[in-house]
């Protein structure tokens, strides 16, 4: 088992920045890919990005490429998402998830991760 708290969100403006974090407890060495998800109201929970964590492969959604940062400090047992220049369309529940097993494609499918925070709201006003 993997207990994940995410935490660091908040509004903001258009072209601001925030760093949302995750804390990892629990088995965490159980962990192939750790990522962030993203959710709005009516709408599907999409994935942000991905990292490996035994090593520093990474995934971006297109929509965020170039704007965020996905990066982990594995002594802390913490994931980090570095937000700039944020959309108003960037506002959703984001979410911090866990993968137990290999993934071999389509790394951003929410299908593929078990383990999920409580996720922390994030509002870019215009």
């Amino acid at each position: 088992q993997v207990q994940l708290v995410e935490s660091g969100g908040g509004s903001v403006q258009a072209g601001g920045s925030l760093r949302l974090s995750c804390a990892a407890s629990g088995d965490t060495s159980s962990s192939r890919w750790m990522g962030w998800f993203r959710q709005s109201p009516g709408k599907q929970r999409d994935g942000v990005a991905v990292i490996n964590t035994g090593g520093d492969t990474t995934y971006y959604a297109d929509s965020v490429k170039g704007r965020f940062t996905i990066f982990q400090d594995n002594a802390k047992n913490t994931l980090y998402l570095q937000m700039n220049s944020l959309k108003p369309e960037d506002t959703a529940m984001y979410y911090c998830a866990a993968a137990p097993g290999p993934i071999w494609a389509a790394h951003l499918v929410s299908v593929y991760y078990t383990y999920w925070g409580q996720g922390t709201q994030v509002t870019v006003s215009s």
